[in-house]
């Protein structure tokens, strides 16, 4: 084997060290290190990780997690694929929705065992995942990730409280309401005291009692997935809707039709407690990457790098 590919101003020996430093400090670093150009080191850790995960393996696959992330102006979107038992990304997408996990379908299928292997996938309520998980996975437990339910309640309620803000007459109302976003989406147990931010919460409640009853309802939904057994969680859904219905608030009433829709898949953590949560930091990882690079311009670059992510042994930071 000759000591250097064709045409490669480098090594083989240099490519090999070259790689494996990308394990560990970013490319910039590496580049310095090496006083080669930043351009040479990106090319070697491409041509490292197409090698590396041109074909993830598949065969042990049984439980996973799908979820979309958006990279950049122009609705452009990332679909991942996520080993939920090794915390592996086994496949990126390009675009979103079930179209972009045809080639992951295709490839599974050619996969010793296939989909048949897979028991439990954890997506959001979208429609599309709905129907590509029953056509292509119909023995496995279909999640719906609670994660992704309380997120959406959280914008619903942003929205009452916005039509709220713009409904009230007096000054003070407006004050008291004025800044209370942020205060509205955090967990009690995380209000700070010595922001006043308990108080600042508890006056906007006590002026609105459909913001209130908004809130305090929230804090009943996340106890869903708290319950001791599945029958007592369905219980618990089951009377969350039937009291949002009865609250006679529009935004609370629509939520619960979405509930009502969707609670089979809700309902099955309790036999599957799978969620798409590794998924997000794995999301803010790839955010980093692209906020460290000023935007990946080789999309494909950034592909492989996504599939690596598990394996970088340094810290992202923004």
């Amino acid at each position: 084997m000759a000591f250097a590919e064709a045409q490669k101003t480098y090594t083989r020996s240099f490519e090999r060290y070259a790689a494996s430093l990308c394990q560990m400090m970013t490319l910039a670093s590496v580049a310095k290190h090496l006083q080669v150009g930043w351009d040479m080191i990106k090319e070697i850790h491409k041509r490292y990780l197409k090698r590396r995960f041109r074909n993830p393996k598949l065969r042990q696959l049984k439980r996973i997690a799908i979820d979309e992330i958006s990279i950049g102006k122009g609705h452009r979107y990332l679909t991942i694929v996520l080993n939920l038992n090794n915390g592996a990304i086994v496949f990126v997408g390009m675009g979103k929705g079930a179209d972009a996990l045809n080639p992951f379908f295709s490839r599974l299928k050619r996969t010793k065992g296939g989909a048949d292997k897979i028991e439990a996938v954890a997506t959001d309520m979208s429609p599309a995942y709905t129907l590509a998980v029953a056509k292509h996975f119909p023995q496995a437990i279909h999640v719906f990730d609670r994660f992704h339910v309380v997120k959406l309640y959280n914008e619903k309620r942003s929205d009452l409280r916005r039509e709220i803000h713009r409904s009230v007459e007096t000054i003070e109302e407006k004050q008291l309401l004025k800044g209370t976003r942020w205060l509205l989406l955090k967990n009690p147990q995380n209000l700070d005291d010595k922001h006043n931010e308990r108080q600042r919460l508890s006056d906007a409640l006590r002026i609105n009692q459909p913001l209130a009853t908004a809130y305090y309802m929230k804090e009943d939904l996340r106890q869903i997935w708290n319950q001791d057994d599945k029958a007592t969680a369905e219980q618990l859904i089951d009377d969350w809707i039937a009291r949002a219905q009865a609250s006679g608030i529009a935004m609370l009433k629509t939520f619960a039709k979405t509930l009502m829709l969707h609670r089979r898949g809700l309902i099955r953590w309790y036999d599957a407690p799978i969620s798409t949560e590794p998924l997000e930091g794995t999301n803010n990882k790839i955010k980093t990457l692209q906020k460290q690079a000023y935007g990946y311009r080789d999309q494909e670059y950034l592909k492989w790098r996504i599939y690596g992510l598990h394996e970088t042994k340094y810290v992202l930071t923004g």
